[in-house]
This record gives structure tokens, C-alpha cells and sequence, in this order.
């Protein structure tokens, strides 16, 4: 029948036809100017996901990923289409059909009106970023998600991991896709290998002879599928188990010091800190804050400056600016502190062979920076 049907293709016949095989397949032929796609399909009562065809992009492509994680689209046939009545006819379409309707499960954002984020679908989030496909089922159908490829999960690190994976992987997909700038001002530099740039590069060149994107959707869809499951899993396994270890050395902090400003990891435990002491921090309304935390890296102990807010390079206090950018002996000299090992050269991090040099390190840091601000005030 394919044989029969191709023949009248370019004379204009079957620009929207659907042919009945009960036994086997439907073949939807889709015109699409000077060639058609067919979506190969299970009988109709069968669950699809509709999206776009033509140049593919990494929100649909995540859109379709995430979806079948879902035990109510495990199986489902994404047909890749802008044949309106097609679409119609699918359980759930997204990144196409003008139409953003929870209820009929639809999930466009290109219409005109259309300027959700997070925030303004739960103004308990704090995110503003104009939502793309990707974003919209993440909102939807996130926590579900997380859920059926974590099953033994707790609510807790399920909430924790839909708002980390949202801020630091969907966020910036979402950005990207509705070109929403990371900041003002030109670019000191372009990013052209994040995962929207990866799947991009999966569509068919301008110049190939061969201009079918199939191929390269499913490509796609394996490609940020691994991405997704990676950040799940870190975020739900690996990040999320050190908040009761940030939690007990936050509340063992005079134990630490007097001061209350210091924080240690003991029995050379490390593990990513940052977001937990800020959650905690704000959780218990903590005064003062913490400005340093101590830790074993490889028989060295550490003492990093605790930013201003994550990612910023900006510290409550640094490490002394006496000490900035110098080494072993000259370190030692210069601060009067056994067993220094360096301290960087924009003063956030430093390293010293013992646990009380370490600690003196961040004390003496305390106290001269007090006191140059009591001079200066």
C-alpha cells in the first residue's frame, strides 16, 4: 500500500488521510511540503503523545522523555506532527497546538498570551523563568515522575529533588528554549556545549541530502533521558542524604568555636553543603550565620569561606586578605599559624595539615576582619 500510496504524494492527493489496517498498524500521512512523515502506530486505543515534527528541540524532546517514566505513558507512541486534527485525536500533546489546558492535557507555550513560570502557577516557588514544554510537564507531572523512577524514595527527598533538578537542569532549558538571557550586557563568552546545544546538533544539516529528523529525535530523546536520570539519581541519593550530616555539625557549631561562626565535618566527611546550610539556616533562623566550614580533603584540612548565596564568589568573610594567594612556609611566616599549606589567591578557600590549624586559620580570619571593621565604622 506504501508503494501505491507514494505515488500520488507529489500530485497532491492524501494530504490528510488515515488508513485503516485493524489487524496491524495506522498510517497517518501527514503533508508537510515536499514530503510526508508516517508515524508507525499501535492499534487506537493505544496511549499517544503528540508533538511537533520538523526541527526538534530539547524541551519537547525532555517533555516526551519524562512523560514515559509514567506509568500511565510507559508505552505510549509520540507522534510528531502539526496536523491539527491529528492532534486532537492524541491523550496528551505537547510544544505544539496553541494551547495550554491542564485539562485536556495540553502543554504549548509558544501563544501570545502565554508567560507562566513556576512562580505564577505556585507562588511558593521562587523561580520567574518563562516555562517551555519541558517545564510546564516537569510543574505537572514532577513529583509523579521523581516518584516512579525513585519508588523507594521518601516524600521529603522527593520534594528536595523536584525543586533541586528544576532550579539547575529544567530552569535553564526552559531559559534557553524561550531565550530568556542569564543576565544583562553582552556575554564575555558563548555556551555552546549545555544540553540544548547537544540536542540541537542532532537535527539533520541544512545541507544533507537526507532531511528526515527522525532518526535524530529518538537520538535525542536517549541523550537527555540519560542527562535526566543522572540528575534525579545524584539529587535523590547522593545530595539529598548529607542534609543530616549539614544539619548535625550546624547544630554542633559552638562546639566548633565559641563564636558560633564555624562549622566542622569531623571523621573526614565531606559532602555537598552549601544549599543544605542555607535551607537550615533560614529553617532555624540562626544568628550569627556561619562564615567558615572545616573539612578533611585527602589527610588535608580544608576551611572554605561560605559564600553570600550559592554561586556567588562573594563570601561573608573571607580568609584573611594578608594571606591571599600564598604557600607553606610563607604562609606560615606570615600568619604565625603551624602547618598552613596555602590559602587561594581570591581568599574563599584554604588548607592547613592539622584540624587545629585549619580552625585557627578561620578564628584569626574572625577576629581580624571584626577588627578592621570596627576601625572602619
Amino acid at each position: 500500500m506504501l508503494t501505491v500510496v507514494s505515488r500520488f504524494l507529489d500530485r497532491g492527493f492524501f494530504s490528510n488521510l488515515k488508513f485503516h489496517c485493524p489487524k496491524f498498524l495506522d498510517i497517518y500521512l501527514i503533508r508537510t511540503g515536499r514530503y510526508c512523515v508516517f508515524s508507525r502506530m499501535k492499534p487506537e486505543q493505544s496511549v499517544t503523545i503528540g508533538t511537533h515534527n520538523g526541527t526538534f528541540h530539547c524541551d519537547e524532546v525532555l517533555a516526551c522523555y519524562m512523560l514515559k517514566q509514567l506509568p500511565a505513558y510507559k508505552n505510549a507512541e509520540i507522534i510528531r506532527t502539526r496536523d491539527q486534527t491529528v492532534l486532537d485525536s492524541c491523550d496528551i500533546v505537547v510544544d505544539v497546538g496553541g494551547e495550554f489546558d491542564t485539562s485536556r492535557h495540553r502543554y504549548d507555550h509558544h501563544q501570545r498570551e502565554f508567560n507562566e513560570s513556576m512562580n505564577s502557577l505556585n507562588p511558593a516557588y521562587p523561580w520567574k523563568t518563562k516555562l517551555s514544554s519541558a517545564g510546564l510537564v516537569y510543574y505537572h507531572f514532577g513529583h509523579n515522575i521523581i516518584k516512579a523512577m525513585l519508588p523507594d524514595s521518601d516524600e521529603d527527598s522527593i520534594n528536595a529533588t523536584y525543586k533541586q533538578v528544576y532550579e539547575y537542569f529544567i530552569q535553564e532549558i526552559d531559559g534557553i528554549d524561550n531565550g530568556v538571557p542569564m543576565f544583562d550586557g553582552e556575554p564575555h563568552y558563548r555556551i555552546t556545549t549545555n544540553l540544548s546545544s547537544r540536542v540541537a546538533n542532532l537535527n539533520p544539516a541544512w545541507n544533507s541530502p537526507n532531511r528526515d529528523e527522525t532518526d535524530g529525535f529518538y537520538k535525542a530523546l536517549e541523550l537527555v533521558g540519560e542527562e535526566f536520570k543522572d540528575r534525579i539519581t545524584y539529587k535523590a541519593t547522593v545530595w539529598w542524604p548529607a542534609r543530616s550530616l549539614v544539619r548535625d555539625a550546624l547544630n554542633n557549631r559552638y562546639k566548633a568555636h565559641e563564636s558560633g561562626e564555624i562549622m566542622i565535618f569531623d571523621n573526614d566527611t565531606f559532602c555537598p553543603w552549601k544549599e543544605h546550610l542555607f535551607d537550615l539556616e533560614a529553617e532555624t533562623k540562626i544568628d550569627p550565620n556561619i562564615k567558615f566550614v572545616l573539612f578533611c580533603d585527602r589527610g588535608v584540612w580544608r576551611v572554605q569561606a561560605v559564600p553570600v548565596a550559592v554561586g556567588s564568589y562573594i563570601c561573608r568573610v573571607f580568609l584573611w586578605k594578608d594571606w591571599h594567594g600564598l604557600r607553606d612556609n610563607e604562609l606560615v611566616k606570615v600568619s604565625g599559624i603551624d602547618g598552613c599549606v596555602f590559602v587561594h589567591g581570591t581568599g574563599f578557600i584554604g588548607g592547613n595539615k592539622t584540624k587545629e590549624g585549619a580552625l585557627e586559620m578561620a578564628t584569626q580570619s574572625l577576629k581580624k576582619q571584626a577588627e578592621e571593621d570596627a576601625k572602619s565604622s
